[in-house]
């Protein structure tokens, strides 16, 4: 048998130490491997809409790439930790360092290429599905076909594989055996029991309190300013938490006598007590890279919802036109009922007349709207809002529209009349609404008898509003681009603003949702290392303590436990910093996030708990094969 014989039985004869590292190098290949079969598509060309998604997607494949680096090698170090004891009987039997590392990097290498292979292979065999996903979520007028994406197979294969051979070179040049009494004793070598310093502990919670509160508290631009601070306070606090806080809560724990003498207890906590150091770097890393792609994910749908629910807040009426330079023709009103009918859309209409007096602010004049109660119900009524009514000499303000990014302006207190008498401005509340009036500025509205005293206005606009009673929502779309289209007038149709608005955050979604779930997946692999990194270990020390009378039943306990807080202790962490994150950037809008939030995160959890009862159960399997 060859050397290069050797290396190939060695990975195939070892399939449960390989297999985690093989599925989690094929898994980033295939999505690798996607992103580029998206942005080397031809249906994504032509079109500035198709280059930006194209363009967008390579920028993907990109960051993927480079996280695909750092990823492979934390695997590759994982699971070389796990092998001591079998580097020092190789070397026992008279095989050199020099080797070692050149196994080491046939290994490698080895199943660098059949996962690269099997990722490419898999990356077609779902080409479609995925293309098919990818139509509906970019929202494009036209198909992705499937097409033999040639060059994204190309670019992808060389692509990886120089990303294995660099990590193979990096890990076999970086590789130092230890003394051979330290290999052969490998995991048995005992580890002394970490030890939390007070000062450190009671630091840590400093710093998280803090950088949640900096983040809670802070409100509009000054959470772009808080952002760099808060980020540095919780990335610090959190890796204290694990290394020192956790520590210190479970040393207390055991201190707790009904607690750790109460059932198995012992064994849960003496093993998490000695295990905590190795784990901390691995939570630290988890918890980090989770609240990554649950803040980066919460974001880009925290935006969209934002910008298109904001959209339709403020423009309740399906479509306006609003005349600014010109006055709006019969015939042009003709032509959109006519598209309307065309489109079978069957409507409500209402029309009204938009006056703007000149009100000093200061040494400048600026045009306010100033209008009546009837013109105001004239758009209430039409799309169900609340009339209001006014006393003769009563004037009142209404605030500015849910979708004017900039702070509000009060308005004066007073108006002035034409022949120059101050009325005062009324703060009672009687139900008016920003939006019912398409202004997106503050105004006031006066009743009839104080309108006719105001003086000329320096402009006036009209205004036209069909609301939908009927009508298909993608006759909508259509109506509204044909007549945006036809017209040069304000024209607003909101179905068409916000199907345009879905095709520009389509791609930008595609892409954070994609790059989010490789981080979450990663994430995920990291805990899986950890975890089958002691899994020798357990079985000696369960089946041990099974001869002194731990059952079965006692024993699947203990591990529950243990892969529990595995599992979920950083997971937790990362739900608290994206819910914080996300709060800020609630704040920063003033637009409650919450409902999008709860999506994200418990979406993530969800899968997170789907995880773990797969891994779970087939590594308590193994331990009770061992035991038995």
């Amino acid at each position: 048998m060859t050397f290069r014989q050797f290396a190939f039985n060695n990975v195939f004869r070892n399939k449960r130490l390989y297999v985690a590292y093989f599925l989690s190098s094929l898994f980033t290949v295939m999505v690798f491997f996607t992103f580029l079969n998206f942005a080397f598509h031809p249906g994504l060309t032509g079109d500035d809409m198709n280059v930006s998604v194209a363009k967008g997607m390579s920028v993907a494949g990109g960051i993927i790439y480079v996280f695909s680096f750092f990823f492979i090698l934390y695997s590759m170090s994982s699971f070389l930790q796990s092998r001591k004891r079998e580097f020092g009987v190789l070397i026992i039997q008279g095989m050199s360092n020099r080797q070692i590392r050149w196994m080491v990097f046939l290994e490698n290498m080895l199943i660098g290429f059949f996962a690269t292979v099997f990722g490419i292979a898999l990356g077609l065999v779902f080409a479609k599905g995925i293309l098919l996903v990818a139509e509906n979520v970019l929202v494009m007028e036209g198909s992705l076909h499937f097409y033999m994406p040639i060059k994204a197979l190309v670019v992808t294969f060389i692509s990886f594989m120089i990303l294995f051979l660099c990590i193979s070179i990096f890990v076999t040049f970086v590789l130092r055996t230890k003394k051979l009494v330290t290999l052969i004793k490998g995991d048995k070598i005992g580890k002394s029991e970490p030890k939390a310093s007070i000062i450190l502990t009671v630091l840590a919670v400093l710093l998280l309190g803090s950088g949640y509160a900096i983040a809670v508290y802070v409100k509009g631009v000054a959470v772009v300013a808080a952002l760099l601070p808060v980020v540095i306070l919780v990335t610090v606090g959190t890796y204290l938490l694990f290394t020192q806080l956790s520590v210190f809560i479970i040393r207390k724990l055991k201190n707790n006598e009904n607690l750790f003498w109460k059932k198995t207890n012992m064994l849960l906590f003496s093993d998490l007590s000695y295990r905590m150091k190795d784990n901390a770097r691995a939570f630290f890393m988890v918890a980090i890279i989770s609240t990554v792609a649950f803040s980066a994910i919460g974001t880009l749908v925290g935006l969209k919802s934002y910008l298109t629910t904001g959209v339709k807040e403020a423009n309740p009426i399906a479509f306006t036109l609003k005349s600014e330079v010109e006055d709006i023709s019969n015939e042009d009103i003709t032509l959109i009922e006519d598209i309307f009918a065309e489109h079978q859309i069957t409507y409500d209409k209402s029309g009204v007349d938009l006056a703007y007096f000149s009100q000093k602010e200061g040494d400048h004049d600026l045009p306010t709207l100033i209008t009546t109660p009837s013109t105001y119900n004239a758009f209430a009524k039409l799309i169900g809002e609340k009339e209001i009514t006014l006393e003769n000499k009563q004037v009142i303000t209404v605030g500015q529209s849910s979708v004017n990014m900039m702070p509000e302006k009060e308005l004066k207190r007073t108006i002035v009349l034409e022949d120059g008498t101050n009325i005062k401005v009324d703060n009672k509340d009687i139900g008016a609404k920003p939006d019912v009036l398409p202004e997106v500025g503050a105004y006031y509205i006066v009743s009839e008898h104080i309108f006719q005293q105001l003086p000329e206005p320096a402009y006036e606009n009209t205004v036209i509003g069909w609301q939908v009673k009927n009508g298909k929502k993608e006759d909508l779309i259509a109506a509204g681009e044909k007549i945006s289209n036809e017209l040069p007038y304000q024209f607003m149709a909101v179905d068409s603003v916000v199907y345009d608005m879905n095709k520009m955050w389509g791609p930008i979604m595609f892409v954070g949702l994609f790059i989010g779930i490789v981080f979450f997946v990663s994430a995920g692999s990291f805990l899986y290392f950890r975890l089958y990194t002691d899994l020798d270990e357990d079985k000696m020390k369960f089946t041990a303590i099974s001869k002194i009378g731990l059952t079965i039943s006692e024993m699947n306990g203990v591990i529950s436990k243990q892969i529990t807080i595995l599992f979920f202790a950083p997971i937790i962490v990362a739900i608290i910093h994206g819910a914080v994150a996300l709060t800020a950037l609630s704040h920063m809008f003033g637009y409650n996030l919450v409902r999008e939030s709860a999506l994200v995160l418990s979406s993530f959890f969800v899968i997170q708990v789907a995880y773990f009862i797969i891994v779970r159960y087939f590594y308590t399997k193994q331990v009770r094969l061992a035991v038995k």
